[in-house]
């Protein structure tokens, strides 16, 4: 009997989350092709034993799965319908999982390009931070046609230990996504405003972080991001700019469905704040300087 051949998966975006997807999907066995224009991304996959290319096009080809890990909608679209676009390199019937953080509604439309083309297509956003998305312990948020879901298992088992099926049809992952993200982006800004206030209060940093963290105060935002403001280490893993973008997609949902919210719309301006600084590149825990700025506070900084 021939041997099921080797599931291929093309991984495009390999920033913090979709390296460690793609390092997940080698340690299961999965021929992995990764895209990036970072130099230093490519090497690292390839010493682990992937492929690695800066085009979309030559990485889908001959793939069963794409699995997307770029920043937004608009890069998710090019990076399948663009020039040399993945999408027009994929067999019939081959997947595509969309793992960014999207509108709902974009989700859905390129649910319909994809079936267009005779595509599956999962509607699969994922949480968890880089650690997690390493060891291949991410949380996925996923919607999508049953055939979608089977010819998927392998791949989400690989990058994933909890995988939440939300319904038959692309959008639901985004929606649940898209409130994961309310929380974490609130979170991050109250942790900052909770750190500044102790600062100002005299209180040191890495004490109140102690206590906090075994404290009903805490939450896993608290615990991940107050370290980097207390290090003063704002190197991204996920930056400013993405939460500006993920609460806009929290405040839209809003305005379309007439529907408040005052504490993310807080949040939002803080961001935004923090982006027009010029610290849209920088970790999202760099919110705590917007509170460094407006009352005149000294921040830890980086050691040496």
């Amino acid at each position: 009997m021939t041997p099921n051949p080797r599931p291929v998966a093309c991984v495009i975006g390999l920033g913090s989350m979709g390296m460690g997807a793609a390092l997940s999907l080698l340690r299961a066995g999965i021929e992995v092709r990764g895209v990036d224009v970072r130099p230093e991304a490519l090497t690292r996959l390839k010493e682990a034993g992937g492929f690695g290319t800066t085009s979309a096009g030559e990485g889908a080809k001959g793939a069963d799965a794409v699995l997307t890990f770029v920043v937004n909608a608009e890069q998710t679209q090019t990076v399948l319908f663009g020039a040399d676009g993945a999408a027009a390199a994929l067999s019939q019937g081959s997947l595509v999982i969309s793992c960014a953080t999207v509108p709902p509604s974009f989700a859905e439309e390129l649910a319909r390009q994809l079936n267009g083309k005779g595509l599956l297509a999962l509607d699969a956003p994922v949480s968890g931070g880089s650690a997690k998305a390493e060891a291949g312990e991410m949380t996925i948020m996923a919607s999508g046609a049953a055939a979608a879901f089977e010819k998927a298992e392998p791949f989400l088992g690989a990058i994933a230990s909890k995988v939440y099926r939300l319904g038959d049809a692309p959008g639901a992952g985004s929606r649940v996504k898209m409130i994961n993200q309310l929380l974490a982006g609130v979170h991050i800004a109250v942790a900052a405003e909770a750190v500044a206030l102790g600062i100002k209060a005299g209180i040191d940093p890495s004490l109140l972080y102690e206590v906090i963290s075994n404290s009903a105060g805490s939450s896993w935002m608290f615990q991940n991001r107050v370290p980097h403001m207390i290090s003063g280490d704002y190197t991204p893993r996920s930056a400013v700019d993405i939460f500006v973008k993920d609460l806009g997609i929290v405040l839209e949902a809003g305005r379309v469905l007439d529907f408040p919210l005052p504490i993310a719309s807080t949040a939002h301006r803080l961001f935004a704040e923090a982006a027009a600084m010029g610290l849209g590149r920088e970790d999202d825990a760099a919110v705590v300087k917007v509170y460094s700025a407006e009352a005149g506070l000294p921040l830890p900084s980086a050691k040496d």
